[in-house]
């Protein structure tokens, strides 16, 4: 079956809300985020609760976001009471109808009933069940704290909530034993979620960051990830049962139903605005992009700085490019006000020459062929 086009997508969140919550049970091998693990620090967790207060007494009074997305670390693996506190102190500044998608991101090792009881009532709209995968073995060599079957639990638990949507994140590319070991692995991790019949998967290939277990595991000499040619197999084979799924490709590692793209994140790809609190968040605000500290109890904001209009042109060409639809030239001079020829006219013809882009006289996007290669056409570009 052909893959469907990306045209359905709909256009991005005017803005949007990220608060970022520290705190897990257990650090993941592969993460780079800041998160300490003191999840169940009652005090803690309400040093941070007045921090994320402070913070939002400082957002410009005009801030009416459409899109909210708490992530971390874990937010579901705060106490019920901080967590309900959290939701509640977003919901009474920025709920109600202008909000158009409400994610909050979750570990199925620390979902209850209890915590979607809470998120449905603030108005939580999306869930993203970070499952990674269904096999004890590939968990286990990520360093997750879940089984394949509370993932299982989770999504049902979340369906019986009234939670309208739910995305499960895959990720592909660990130390397998052979190819086959690999692509089995996610032949049944794609079986496995599907019949979950989400409304959104992402499938991330494994990264591996510094200071992460991964990174010093590897620093000993260990071997941590897959080959290149079996993890470009694995993107290949996720791309075309995802598509045969009746799933739209829409960005280089997401997938959704029709209509049911992240909007939140398709905000980050264009070049929007967004406010970020909590400590390690980063906002891009009335043309000035800030950081706040990755710190606790405390966190203050680290760097302020406004990119010349140029360079930040070049930066919103680069992430839009990850979009499978690309960028039209009105959609990109709109967004930049500059047009991508005049900006960087000579790389794209020559890049079109190579075959890393399609180029026609209206639109540039990247060949599905580009896709897993994509850092190469965007070194050129940025």
């Amino acid at each position: 079956m052909a893959p469907k086009t990306a045209g359905s997508i709909r256009p991005p969140a005017s803005s949007g809300l990220y608060v970022h919550v520290p705190f897990c049970v257990r650090k993941c091998a592969y993460c780079a985020f800041f998160s300490e693990v003191r999840a169940s620090d009652g005090g803690l967790a309400r040093e941070w609760l007045r921090g994320i207060g402070r913070e939002m007494r400082d957002v410009p009074e005009g801030f009416a976001p459409d899109t909210v997305f708490i992530g971390g670390g874990t937010p579901t693996a705060l106490p019920e009471d901080a967590f309900a506190r959290l939701l509640a102190m977003i919901a009474e500044r920025w709920g109600g109808p202008g909000v158009r998608e409400w994610t909050v991101e979750a570990n199925p090792g620390t979902l209850t009933p209890g915590k979607l009881r809470i998120m449905r009532e603030a108005g939580v709209t999306r869930l993203s069940l970070g499952a990674q995968s269904f096999s004890e073995k590939a968990l286990a060599a990520l360093g997750r704290i879940h089984t394949p079957g509370q993932i299982r639990e989770a999504a049902a638990l979340a369906r019986d909530a009234g939670i309208g949507q739910v995305s499960l994140d895959l990720m592909y590319g660990w130390a397998a034993a052979s190819a086959k070991e690999a692509l089995d692995t996610v032949r049944a991790d794609l079986d496995a979620a599907l019949a979950l019949a989400p409304d959104h998967l992402s499938a991330y290939c494994l990264e591996i960051e510094e200071g992460t277990p991964l990174a010093a595991r590897r620093g000993a000499g260990g071997t941590v990830t897959a080959p290149p040619a079996w993890q470009r197999r694995a993107y290949d084979l996720i791309r075309r049962r995802l598509a045969a799924a009746g799933f739209v490709h829409y960005e280089l590692s997401n997938f959704a139903r029709p209509g049911r793209e992240c909007r939140h994140n398709l905000l980050y790809w264009t070049g929007g605005a967004y406010i970020g609190l909590g400590p390690a968040a980063h906002s891009h605000w009335n043309g000035e992009r800030r950081g706040n500290s990755p710190t606790l109890p405390a966190w203050s904001v680290a760097f302020r700085e406004t990119l010349p209009p140029r360079r930040k042109a070049c930066e919103t060409l680069v992430m839009g490019l990850r979009r499978t639809a690309g960028w039209t030239r009105e959609g990109f001079r709109a967004a930049t006000g500059f047009d991508y020829l005049d900006l960087r006219g000579p790389e794209i013809r020559r890049l079109a020459a190579d075959g890393l882009l399609l180029a026609s006289p209206d639109r540039i996007r990247l060949p599905a062929s580009a896709y897993f290669t994509s850092d190469a056409v965007f070194a050129a570009l940025v």
